[in-house]
């Protein structure tokens, strides 16, 4: 028996492998961004780190009977205030810049900013209205002018606008006193600004008080603040609490694209397991033009990647919160949204979202429209991609590239990019160089490469390690690296435990093994547990996995399903004259789907069982294409229908091959044959070899047949 990944061919990787590491950014430009790009963003940027949210003061002035303090709308602008990756640390826990607190749309915010506009407000706010100082401070903060917007914002703040004192908070916070801007932002969060509580709390957060940055953040988010009720959803998902969830959802509801794209993923991640394992990660394989899952392939990182588990519904709802997110430009979510659309079957809207989602820079997105491409077989534009990907520091597409040149026979450049893999943090570049090591027979290499791999947790790598010292006859050094590499889930280092087992006779063991991976769909698996049951007498189970290892295209499956479903028949008679010929059975189906994969045995059956029907024709050509591939039945059995044809010369010819490879019935009807030509010597000779091979029946026969033979000789 074969041990499963010895000879294992170049692979192709998986999709989602790793985290992307966004580049640094200008934390200033951040500020301003998201109200310059409002909700028409296309990069994911993490959240500036130090940047609090701007308040936009309302334009309409309050008539002379209004209080002192103007009171307004809170608008916040959520786009760009939350980055891909969620992070919301404590570095990252004051509020962004880029928010504003107006009744007015975002034409009219576009207008407030000319200079005319401006002018306006300059020449109320230096005649002392609140509301114009609130505007300018925050028009003029909002522009990098901190030392032109401080004395407005302080005089509207002291007008009592909370709009001003948030913003005044910001400007503090900018300057780097952070004590004193949250100062202002509570005196503006007491008096109902959402947005100031929003940063408060993120000030709270920031320091390590979490009941008073949940306290905070639960006011803002309360007050149906999108940023205040994100910010709430991360702090309660970083406790574990289920109540993450509601507000994820309420401020994806208002159209938080981040919070849209969480929301997603957790919902992808309570309809089903993530893909992680005890030792390695899942196997999905490289191969040119191979599907992932096939046995030897590489195991893949998915940290982040698409989980379509069995709760429908949820990841039915999951994908239209990754649609939102992907509309609003968020590139994660439209490479999650193109993986669930790859997997549905809809190839060509996949690609649209890969697409976006790669141009806005997501290399794990580059990637896997390069799959795209090659599966169309476009395999030029698949390169180019995954060019893009790799030298973007994507180690799939690395190991892509790489298996694109070995199946080009560019041996040196293959290595090169599986080298590039494996400097990007890709475990699979190693394995895959042990591969290509393992094909150009440079064994200590290969030993190298899949050590390195399976010690880095690569399931497969231990599995091809443990094959190589099985090899060099090193049985014990091999046992414990399939032994880890079965325990993670490598379905071919469960079958070549069992066989290990099996050569030490502790069929128990090896039993145990072979059902583990029988189970995982492994068709000669299969097929040694359908024979161990077989030989139990266990016949009903043994059939279900005969039939299992036989759908896999197991060829001894199928011969020895045939047998047991032979067994309960009765051998069929012979066709009445004018009858027509019966309809195959199943157990003859079985044994013509072996006899058609080369199985000799089984074509010899179906030889016998067309004779039996009185098919000559077809029971001559199983006969003869058994003989040809070495079997002595079948030599034997077609000489017989030579025979009987009248064909005996031809017939003697089989024979003799049958004879000369140890077929005892064989010998003895060379032996009559030779007698009735009067041949006695040579008639003498097939009958001692007759009596030689036997069996007991036929060497009894055949030494009556010499006895007769050295009588006439000697007469």
């Amino acid at each position: 028996m074969v041990f499963m990944g010895d000879r294992a061919t170049l692979l192709e990787t998986g999709r989602f492998v790793q985290h992307r590491v966004d580049r640094p950014f200008n934390a200033m430009n951040a500020a301003f961004g998201g109200a310059a790009a409002g909700n028409n963003e296309t990069t994911d940027t993490p959240e500036a780190p130090d940047t609090p949210e701007i308040i936009k003061a309302t334009e309409t002035a309050e008539t002379a009977g209004c209080a002192a303090t103007v009171e307004s709308t809170e608008f916040t602008e959520n786009t760009g205030s939350a980055g891909a990756d969620g992070n919301t640390g404590a570095a990252g826990a004051t509020a962004t810049s880029g928010s504003a607190e107006s009744e007015e749309s975002e034409e009219s915010a576009e207008s407030e900013e000319s200079a005319e506009s401006e002018a306006r407000h300059r020449r109320a706010a230096d005649a002392g209205d609140t509301a114009s100082m609130s505007v300018l401070g925050a028009l003029l903060l909002r522009r990098g002018d901190l030392d032109g917007a401080e004395p407005y914002l302080r005089g509207a703040t002291a007008d009592g606008d909370r709009a001003a004192a948030n913003n005044l908070g910001v400007l503090l916070h900018q300057r780097g006193y952070v004590d004193d801007a949250a100062g202002w932002w509570r005196i503006a969060a007491v008096a109902g600004s959402a947005a100031a509580a929003h940063a408060l709390g993120r000030h709270y957060r920031e320091r390590g008080d979490e009941p008073g940055a949940e306290y905070w953040l639960r006011q803002s988010a309360e007050q149906g603040h999108a940023l205040g009720a994100y910010a709430l959803a991360d702090l309660l998902e970083h406790r574990s609490d289920v109540g993450a969830e509601r507000w994820l959802r309420a401020a994806a509801e208002q159209g938080h694209r981040e919070a849209a794209y969480r929301l997603a993923r957790m919902l992808d991640r309570n309809a089903g397991d993530d893909p992680h394992d005890a030792f390695g990660r899942p196997g999905l394989g490289p191969g040119a033009g191979e599907r992932p899952g096939a046995s030897g392939r590489s195991a893949v990182r998915r940290d982040d990647g698409p989980v379509a588990g069995p709760a429908t519904g949820r990841v039915g709802e999951a994908e239209q919160w990754y649609r939102q997110a992907a509309a609003r430009g968020h590139r994660r979510a439209a490479l999650h949204l193109g993986a669930i659309l790859e997997q549905r079957g809809e190839p060509k809207e996949a690609g649209r979202w890969y697409l976006i989602s790669a141009k806005a820079g997501e290399a794990r997105a580059a990637c896997a429209l390069g799959f795209l491409m090659r599966d169309a077989g476009d395999e030029e534009s698949a390169a180019v991609w995954w060019l893009r990907a790799a030298q973007d520091g994507d180690g799939n597409a690395a190991n892509a590239l790489g298996a694109l040149h070995a199946a080009r026979g560019e041996q040196q450049t293959a290595e090169r990019w599986y080298r590039a893999a494996m400097d990007a943090g890709d475990v699979n570049g190693a394995y895959n160089l042990g591969l290509l090591c393992a094909a150009q027979d440079r064994t200590p290499q290969a030993e190298q490469w899949y050590r390195r791999a399976a010690y880095a947790g690569h399931r497969e790598a231990a599995n091809a390690l443990a094959v190589l010292l099985l090899q060099a006859g090193d049985a014990t050094g091999a046992e414990p690296w399939f032994s880890k590499a079965a325990e993670a889930g490598s379905v071919d280092a469960a079958f070549n435990l069992g066989i290990l087992y099996a050569g030490r006779d502790e069929d128990r063991a090896a039993l145990i093994w072979y059902e583990r991976a029988a189970a995982a769909g492994h068709t000669e698996a299969a097929l040694q547990v359908g024979m161990a049951l077989l030989h139990r007498g266990e016949e009903q189970e043994a059939e279900r996995h005969l039939r299992c290892a036989a759908g896999g295209g197991s060829a001894e499956a199928a011969f020895r399903l045939a047998g047991v479903l032979d067994s309960r028949q009765p051998p069929p008679g012979p066709p009445a004259l004018g009858e027509p010929m019966p309809e195959k059975t199943e157990c003859e189906e079985w044994y013509e789907r072996a006899a058609e994969q080369g199985h000799r045995r089984a074509q010899v059956r179906v030889g016998m069982l067309a004779a039996a029907r009185g098919d000559v024709d077809s029971a001559a050509r199983w006969y003869r294409e058994a003989a040809e591939s070495g079997s002595r039945n079948g030599a034997f059995n077609l000489g017989l229908l030579l025979a009987r044809e009248g064909s005996e010369r031809e017939a003697a010819l089989w024979w003799s091959r049958a004879a000369n490879d140890g077929h005892g019935r064989a010998a003895l009807r060379l032996a009559l044959l030779a007698a009735r030509r009067g041949e006695l010597t040579e008639g003498q000779r097939w009958c001692a070899r007759a009596v030689e091979l036997g069996p007991a029946e036929v060497a009894e026969r055949a030494a009556r047949l010499r006895e007769a033979l050295h009588q006439e000789l000697t007469a």
